[in-house]
């Protein structure tokens, strides 16, 4: 079993292009209803994952100095120039269960990528557990 098995497909997770300004990565994310979203190129590679975090840190960045941020300041930044890169690395579709349970460990959700780095959508770590649990429940059963 790998990967593939647990895959939440892309269309049907919420995600952000790096391209999106700070304001419309804010709304998405709201919408979402989760603390964090892939994000990924106009061309689909994935290049990480955002959180509230990021949004707050950037938004209170300099506030020592009594700068605010305005809403032409989240006009004119873009997401990818709020998010850290090294969260959340991908795994390929064939990563095995290990290696998704290893993620998992760090990480709400393990995002998944196919041989050309495009995402494709995400395994989370309920979904981990859950089969887990299902496969433990069916032994003791069984």
């Amino acid at each position: 079993m790998n990967a593939a098995y647990y895959l939440t497909p892309r269309s049907e997770v919420g995600f952000l292009y790096d391209d999106f300004t700070v304001r419309q990565g804010l709304e998405k994310l709201k919408r979402s209803g989760f603390a964090a979203l892939p994000v990924v190129t106009r061309k689909n590679q994935y290049i990480g994952t955002v959180t509230e975090g990021d949004f707050l840190w950037y938004l209170v960045k300099g506030e020592e100095q009594n700068a605010t941020k305005s809403l032409q300041d989240l006009e004119s930044v873009t997401v990818r120039d709020v998010l850290h890169i090294d969260r959340n690395p991908p795994l390929r579709i064939t990563a095995s269960v290990s290696e998704l349970v290893l993620s998992a460990m760090n990480q709400n959700f393990v995002p998944i990528i196919d041989d050309l780095g495009s995402f494709i959508g995400i395994v989370t770590r309920k979904d981990i557990i859950r089969h887990f649990y299902l496969s433990n429940t069916e032994k003791e059963t069984g």
